[in-house]
């Protein structure tokens, strides 16, 4: 083999930082939103055939209060071609090759798009008729003359055709997300979140970000709310939602969500450890004694100490369901008995008989149906029919103790893809 000498490993450093030097930074993507709208540049206009292609306009920057804007600042590109990618018209050649300046995060002003391209066919002003049948032309805007997807936003518009009639687009569609604090699945908290991610799909298929206020054609539209990637969120209301809007309709689509998380509560591990044992008195053994508490045989369990009960706490197993059921309901009775939770708190409970259409119920009131369940059946092994029903109570009792599926007062972080 042979040997590399010190200066070919010398020369070959100096090219590799040389190599990094002249390379040119990735640049970033392009982020933000760009939208067509009408010489008001009061809105945005969603499956609205212009009368005209001179009468679109283009307007740019974040699609809902505290968004990111445009980014990076600077001038763009523009070209327009049809949904399959044919150009029609393009500034590059044109007078000013870079029309649009984004300074802030928004567009400097609402471009008409006409006025800023000339034609792929010719090189007059304005853009070519598109090929597609629907009358739909698909703008973009970027940073690259290239056009490239990273650096690039579109949106998508319609033109009406000659021998259509002129269609009435006094229409609109709202779409409002409200926090469900309450989880009935009823706008009545009065909560509203800026900033969920939703799609409005007909002939054109578009993310929006609520609260979201569209000038449309009078038509059905199929309105989907999406998921955070933060899987602590959970919808309460019907998802997707098939809406007709009529001529002179101003239609409004409402998602609900909440999300879960903590509410004080301990886990047995807690009340069976050192800090669990200095909050045990004689007034919790009491408590817990007045209990429905199961041992593994089925048979009652009345803690008179605390070195009884922790025992029996840490050997609790769902050999006999009871008694993990038992096992969960102390922990979260002492929980409340200590003010560590709020027992009027919801908590995730599907399976139980207290909780809602959708699944949830108060920490009192899984308490209370667990414990007439224990009454009534003390050993629920493989095959017995109260095992399942004794499970449901069991794990609703078990997150809410973890801390997992208390229902928030107020909304949690969100993200989407």
């Amino acid at each position: 083999m042979k040997r590399t000498t010190s200066t070919t490993l010398t020369t070959l450093v100096l090219i590799a930082m040389l190599l990094l030097v002249v390379q040119p930074a990735l640049a970033a993507p392009v982020t933000g939103a760009i939208f067509t709208t009408d010489s008001t540049c009061s809105g945005v206009n969603f499956n609205v055939q212009y009368e005209s292609k001179e009468d679109v306009y283009l307007n740019g920057g974040p699609r809902h209060p505290g968004a990111a804007g445009l980014s990076p600042e600077g001038a763009y590109y523009v070209q327009v071609t049809s949904p399959e990618g044919t150009l029609l018209g393009t500034s590059l050649g044109s007078s000013n090759e870079t029309p649009i300046v984004v300074t802030g995060g928004e567009f400097d002003s609402c471009y008409q798009l006409w006025a800023i391209l000339i034609k792929a066919s010719n090189g007059e002003p304005g853009y070519d008729d598109t090929d597609n049948n629907g009358g739909e032309y698909k703008v973009w805007v970027s940073t690259d003359s290239t056009f490239v997807n990273s650096d690039t936003k579109t949106d998508n518009f319609k033109v009406r055709l000659p021998d259509e009639p002129p269609q009435d687009p006094d229409a609109h569609l709202n779409v409002l997300k409200f926090y469900d604090a309450n989880a009935n699945g009823i706008d009545d908290d009065a909560q509203y979140i800026t900033g969920w991610k939703v799609n409005v799909r007909d002939g054109f298929d578009e993310d929006f970000y609520t609260p979201v206020t569209l000038l449309v054609e009078p038509d059905d539209y199929i309105v989907t709310e999406y998921m955070p990637i933060e899987l602590n969120w959970m919808g309460t209301t019907l998802n997707p939602v098939l809406v007709t809007v009529a001529s002179g309709d101003n239609t409004t689509v409402e998602f609900g969500n909440l999300c879960m998380g903590g509410g004080g509560g301990l886990t047995l591990g807690f009340w069976s450890n050192k800090n669990g044992k200095a909050l045990i008195s004689c007034a919790d053994l009491a408590m817990l004694r007045a209990l429905n508490l199961r041992k593994a045989t089925g048979s009652h369990y009345n803690p008179w100490g605390y070195s009884s009960f922790r025992s029996w706490l840490l050997s609790a197993k769902a050999t006999n369901m009871a008694y993990m059921l038992s096992a969960q309901l102390a922990a979260m009775e002492l929980n409340v008995f200590n003010g560590k939770v709020n027992g009027g708190a919801l908590i995730y409970a599907p399976g139980t008989a207290s909780a809602n259409a959708l699944g949830f119920a108060t920490v009192n009131a899984v308490m209370a149906e667990a414990n007439a369940e224990l009454g009534l059946h003390g050993l629920t092994k493989a095959g017995s029919p109260y095992r399942a029903y004794q499970e449901a109570l069991k794990n609703a009792l078990d997150r809410a103790n973890n801390n997992l599926t208390f229902v928030q007062a107020t909304p949690c972080p969100f993200n989407f893809q």
